[in-house]
């Protein structure tokens, strides 16, 4: 990345790029056009309906092999800052090939991208730093990991070291289990090239959260925690998703936990990218498990999680445009922000076939009519996430993860309710979400044990998983 002398406080009014097209991106988008600081908002993906509704289409397709006709816009348009939603571009350098001396990226370098982009590396770095996680091997040949969880009878995790949109994860009961997952990752590639190398992982036992923080190189801004649901089924059965829903926060994570991951995690990871000439600016996401022996991390993401950014951004109470300008500026110390006491409870509508090979192209009804009703409330929150428009203006199905709805109330139970209702107003053929999110947060509440919907893929295992702050690093 080029460098700069430390930019000015945010402007008055500025020009936005938004990179990235799914649900995650239209919840930014919304967040954004909140504040009044924002000038014209555009976007790189104008496939998503609900993005263009409210940003306008760049005119130039977003080639970094060939970034000489986006730098041009940029200039001409006068676009101070860029915020990157998707993990996929920041680990190819978007930022770093886009910046200049008057725009700023929200997100990484691709250097301190590699913390969500190559596991294998994420893993030595925690190492390095002494950062709590699951004792793991990294393997590059299918038969010696073969070879390892042979001898071994316990439960572990095989995990495609790369990029798989968040379904490159396998839990696994026992040894079988654990050579099924390796055959599908290293010799079926069903993950393409993330799976060329792996890391198997002890079994982690407890609770599961996130924890997001806007980084600014050295200042860290935690948000409130969050907890997502992965498997496709109720009561978590099926395969991992990208996501069936999130909600936050959570009564799973009290102040001194929090403050010891903090402590422990964030500080010394982002003191181990910058010794790494590896400085990373926008949001760090910490997967972690709450074990008998204290909080450890399962993974690190580079960038807002989805569907944890649509549970969280209604809740924030603060101007985004200023955040991400500050965050990318290195001067976060300089910005502050709560979140709304109310729980918000994320819930995402699918298509039959999700997470394998989604059905396309069926039309939507009643999605206009809750996106009204919606409008004229504070506490009902519709993204856009798998839908385009046709020529005729009908808006379809085009991903596995299809709408997502967030619901704010004071109970969690409530939120759940009010998200689930809204669901069900968003139909077509074969539409099915989660009914139960939130339902590890309320131990006397049993959700219904229903099959996982049927999945149209060969990745057929299942297997259970089971006040802001702002700290300096270094």
């Amino acid at each position: 990345m080029r460098t700069m002398a430390r930019p000015a406080s945010c402007p008055d009014r500025v020009n936005i790029l938004l990179i990235g097209s799914g649900g995650r991106e239209h919840a930014l988008a919304q967040k954004l056009r909140q504040s009044p600081r924002l000038g014209r908002l555009w976007t790189t993906l104008p496939s998503n309906p609900g993005i263009l509704s409210i940003a306008e289409p760049c005119p130039v397709a977003l080639d970094l092999r060939a970034p000489f006709h986006v730098r041009r816009f940029l200039e001409r348009e006068s676009i101070g800052l860029v915020v990157v939603g998707p993990e996929a571009a920041l680990a190819d350098g978007v930022a770093d090939v886009l910046a200049g001396e008057s725009t700023l990226i929200f997100g990484p370098t691709r250097a301190a991208a590699r913390i969500e982009a190559d596991k294998a590396y994420a893993k030595s770095l925690m190492r390095q730093a002494a950062v709590p996680t699951a004792e793991g091997r990294i393997f590059e040949h299918m038969d010696a990991a073969m070879e390892f969880v042979r001898t071994r009878d316990e439960p572990c995790v095989v995990k495609a070291a790369g990029l798989a949109a968040g379904k490159g994860v396998v839990v696994c009961d026992g040894a079988a289990d654990a050579v099924v997952a390796i055959e599908r990752m290293m010799a079926r590639r069903e993950f393409g090239d993330a799976g060329a190398r792996i890391i198997v992982e002890e079994r982690l036992q407890g609770q599961e959260l996130s924890i997001l923080a806007f980084v600014d190189g050295r200042t860290i801004w935690l948000l409130d925690a969050a907890q997502d649901h992965k498997q496709v089924g109720e009561g978590d059965t099926g395969p991992n998703t990208g996501g069936m829903g999130a909600y936050s926060p959570t009564p799973l994570l009290d102040e001194e936990t929090l403050a010891i991951i903090e402590r422990e995690v964030f500080v010394p990871t982002v003191d181990a990218l910058r010794r790494d000439e590896a400085v990373f600016r926008g949001v760090l996401y910490a997967g972690m498990m709450l074990t008998p022996g204290g909080p450890k991390v399962l993974e690190f993401n580079c960038r807002f999680g989805d569907p944890e950014c649509q549970a969280l951004l209604p809740r924030l109470k603060g101007d985004l445009v200023e955040i991400c300008w500050a965050t990318a500026a290195g001067r976060l110390d300089e910005v502050s922000f709560t979140f709304d006491p109310r729980t918000a409870c994320c819930v995402v509508v699918c298509a039959p076939g999700y997470p394998g090979n989604p059905e396309k192209g069926a039309v939507i009804s009643g999605l206009a009519e809750l996106e009204k009703d919606a409008a004229a409330r504070d506490d009902l929150f519709v993204y856009h996430a798998g839908t385009t428009t046709t020529r005729g203006g009908d808006i379809v199905t085009s991903g596995g993860r299809v709408v997502a709805v967030t619901a704010l109330a004071d109970t969690l139970a409530d939120a759940r309710a009010r998200a689930n209702e809204a669901c069900a107003r968003v139909r077509f053929k074969g539409a099915f979400f989660r009914r139960d999110i939130g339902f590890r947060a309320e131990p006397g509440w049993t959700p219904r044990r229903l099959p996982a919907p049927a999945v149209t893929t060969s990745a057929g295992f299942s297997g259970a998983s089971s006040e802001t702050r702002a700290t300096s690093a270094g």
